[in-house]
């Protein structure tokens, strides 16, 4: 059988910082006297750093020039990498570095691609860097998902075609810039969040690697 590769986004997948990027956000929106609702919140999820703030901002995105957004974007970051400083190895959702390792073991090519300039340093904080072939960020890519960027850059650098990877996401942005990109997407979390996924699982808990060939049959 051909090789394949595993691309997974960070957040939600690997680790849930969504509450640290949610908390990040909702300081920005009251600095700003702004509501930061529910549908707000999902809305950030998933998406680059600019077009969650476009989602923050609301009506009020004309009131600021590309300066001044940039600068909140900036504070939203520095609260953010302050929040991060609190996450360990034991913040890792259930099953996944289980998973990752045996994909490792298995001699299967793994990389992240996230949307997140902050990536590494989470990665980092959890002790799994060194398992993943490459790591694509919020650096290394232009337009963010629904646009399959990300996961084009990680399939380069894992050497495959895109039709020779397989995707694990828990946003129904990246189940669309995965199947924008020719790849396969298994959804993680919320079914109703990733429908539209060619396989799901709650989490990486309740798959296995063994379940990963056979997508690439369908």
């Amino acid at each position: 059988m051909q090789p394949y590769g595993a691309i997974f986004d960070l957040d939600g997948v690997i680790v849930s910082t969504d509450k640290y990027h949610r908390e990040a956000w909702a300081r920005l929106a009251a600095e700003l006297g702004l509501p930061f609702t529910e549908a707000q919140a999902q809305a950030t999820r998933g998406v680059d750093r600019m077009s969650s703030l476009r989602v923050v901002l609301g009506d009020r995105w004309d009131d600021f020039s590309n300066d001044a957004r940039q600068e909140l974007a900036a504070r939203k970051n520095a609260a953010y990498k302050e929040l991060i400083k609190q996450i360990t190895p034991a913040d890792a959702l259930p099953g996944a570095l289980e998973f990752v390792r045996d994909l490792a073991a298995k001699g299967v090519p793994r990389a992240i691609g996230s949307a997140s300039k902050n990536a590494l340093p989470v990665l980092e904080r959890l002790g799994i860097a060194e398992l993943f072939t490459a790591v694509v960020t919020g650096h290394d890519f232009v337009h963010g998902k629904p646009a399959p960027d990300v996961f084009l850059v990680a399939a380069e650098r894992l050497g495959l075609p895109p039709a020779r990877c397989i995707v694990f996401e828990d946003a129904a942005a990246g189940i669309a810039a995965a199947h924008a990109g020719g790849m396969k997407a298994v959804g993680v979390g919320d079914p109703a969040i990733v429908k539209g996924c060619d396989l799901f699982a709650q989490n990486l808990a309740a798959i296995s690697a063994d379940d990963l060939p056979a997508l690439l049959r369908g």
